[in-house]
């Protein structure tokens, strides 16, 4: 069965369009707090590793400003 946009539910599920999106607006952006409060995370290491990015390259694309 196919949905209404196109897409095979057997393949495409919620939980992997809403990792996608993420996905897509960490790379864009690189902001990883943003990612993480999107996806209502406490950790940033759960969403490094959501991600399925290094740690060490994550902090190195977040800018901090103190």
């Amino acid at each position: 069965m196919v949905s209404s946009i196109g897409l095979d539910p057997k393949r495409y599920g919620t939980h992997s369009m809403r990792r996608t999106k993420a996905a897509h607006i960490y790379k864009k952006t690189g902001n990883l707090r943003a990612v993480q409060l999107l996806l209502g995370h406490r950790k940033l290491e759960s969403t490094v590793q959501y991600l399925g990015i290094e740690v060490d390259d994550a902090l190195a694309s977040e800018q901090v400003e103190l």
